[in-house]
Formats: structure tokens, C-alpha cells, sequence
């Protein structure tokens, strides 16, 4: 499989959870990433995948184990890819006081422009090109959609609104839409791109929804009400406004009593999954 190391691999519900490990250059460091391998790649057909974004603290492997998700991929026929949510490794820069919400574990999918991060932390380039190039030499891959969780969702509407030719829909928990402006986001924009905030438009999925006179990508986006980030990091609310002031048709969805955990995700994962099968042509 070219430069890919398989790190392990689980039958499951007739497919297989894989790991693998490669050397990015990209982000000059190795990295590893998850993949569940539906039982139809048997059959020798292109798969249509579905990308996911994790979230702050994450690895490639809280979606695989947390989520629930393989079961209802297996049906569908869906490939799932995860990625890690930042570089790793010796010598790559991190939060110098140990935070959470900078440096490993919070790539934030940019890339970066500053000291010291910019040698490493060019995410966006990472789950935008490297990655999906790696997977369409080593797996025979169909039409793809993209989504994600808080900092993840972020990633994934950037994603989609900046190269929407490339996915047929999006969807989101909990996401960061609004980076520009919640404490999460500013943060992490200032370190890695600097206090020039036209820089960070480019990874403002409400500035960039703001900006754009048609987007037409189905978009879903589930949001707990108990989720004790909801309203200090401005996640979903901002960007359904802007997408009702655009005249933007996408679903927003609230639900009582539901925070912001994979408790949450698990509940509703299988909603996000019929709603990409859908758009990918695997369902009516």
C-alpha cells in the first residue's frame, strides 16, 4: 500500500476497522489515521466515503470507538476515513502551558503561518489534498461527503464551503462556526495565523458562508442544548442566522437535554450517516 503501515486491523459487522500509520509530508512528521472498510469493497465497486473531523483532544480513534458508527456503514456501503486532529511526533511545537485547546489536539485544520508552528501544523493542506491522495492510491474511492464535531464540524464546513465541487453534502455537531469571534477560535487563529484577522476569514465558515452569493451543498448540523459550550463558544446558532439572512436551505436541529460528549454523537450518528448516503447515491 505504497508508504501506508497497517497498524492493526478488526473485522466488524463484515468490514474492517483499520489503522495506519505514514510519513506526511505535508506536515513533516508521521501521522496515523483510522478507516472502516465496508463488506461491499469485495465487490470491487468504487467507495463512496464520508470524512470525519474530530474534535479538540481527539485522536483518529474516538470516532471509531465512541461513535457507533460502523454498524450502519456496513450496511450503506460507506468507507469512513478519520484523521488525527494535528501533527504529532518529536520536535512538533505544542501549547507551552499544556492547554487543551492549542497545539497537539487542536490543529484547528489551518495552516499555519507563525512561529513555531508553521513547520508543522498545516492541517488544512493535510485533510484537504495529502490525505485524500494517500487514499485514492491505496483504496478504490467514489464520491465523498465530509463531517464532524466542534472544532472538527469547524473543519468540515470550511471544508465543504471552500471546495464544495468535492463533497455532496456536510454535516455537523456542535460545530465552531464562528472562530473569528468565540474564545476557542480566537485563540488558536491568533497563534497559528497571527493578529492579521483578514487571515483568518479563510477558516470563518460564517464569514465564508456570508461571502458567497449561492451555496447550494446540503448541510445538516445537530446541536445539544445542554452543551455547556453552546453559548461560550457560539457553536451552530451564528451560522444558521447567516444562512437564514443568505436564504441558504440547511438543517439545523436542537435537542433538549444533550451535551456536548460522543454520548451525544452516538445518538445521532446514524441520522448524519442516511442523511450522506442520501447525497452520495446509495439511498432515495
Amino acid at each position: 500500500m505504497g508508504n501506508l503501515k497497517e497498524l492493526s486491523s478488526v473485522k466488524t459487522f463484515g468490514g474492517w476497522q483499520k489503522r495506519f500509520s505514514h510519513r506526511s509530508a505535508v506536515l513533516d512528521c508521521e501521522m496515523q489515521f483510522s478507516v472502516f472498510v465496508p463488506p461491499q469493497a469485495e465487490l470491487g465497486h468504487p467507495l463512496p466515503v464520508l470524512y470525519w473531523l474530530s474534535g479538540l483532544t481527539c485522536t483518529d480513534e474516538n470516532f471509531s470507538t465512541k461513535a457507533g458508527a460502523q454498524r450502519l456503514a456496513a450496511e450503506l456501503g460507506i468507507m469512513l476515513v478519520m484523521p488525527d486532529t494535528s501533527p504529532r511526533g518529536e520536535g512538533v511545537a505544542d501549547a507551552p502551558d499544556g492547554a487543551y485547546d492549542l497545539g497537539l489536539g487542536a490543529g484547528f485544520y489551518v495552516n499555519a503561518t507563525q512561529a513555531p508552528w508553521q513547520r508543522h501544523y498545516q492541517m488544512y493542506d493535510y485533510v484537504s489534498a495529502e490525505l485524500p491522495a494517500l487514499l485514492n492510491t491505496n483504496f478504490n474511492l467514489g464520491k465523498a461527503a465530509i463531517a464532524g464535531h466542534s472544532m472538527g464540524g469547524h473543519g468540515a464546513l470550511i471544508l465543504a464551503l471552500r471546495h464544495p465541487q468535492r463533497y455532496t453534502s456536510v454535516s455537523a455537531f456542535a460545530p465552531i462556526v464562528n472562530p473569528m469571534d468565540c474564545p476557542w477560535g480566537q485563540k488558536a487563529l491568533s497563534a497559528y495565523l497571527g493578529e492579521d484577522r483578514s487571515q483568518w476569514q479563510q477558516y470563518d465558515a460564517c464569514h465564508l458562508l456570508a461571502s458567497q452569493s449561492h451555496f447550494s451543498l446540503p448541510m445538516l448540523v445537530d446541536q445539544g442544548l445542554a452543551d455547556n459550550f453552546l453559548d461560550t463558544q457560539k457553536l451552530s446558532r451564528p451560522l444558521q442566522l447567516v444562512c437564514q439572512q443568505q436564504g441558504i436551505e440547511a438543517q439545523f436541529r436542537y435537542h433538549q437535554g444533550y451535551d456536548h460528549s460522543y454520548y451525544f454523537i452516538a445518538s445521532l450518528i446514524d441520522d448524519h450517516l442516511r442523511f450522506h448516503a442520501q447525497h452520495l447515491g446509495l439511498t432515495e
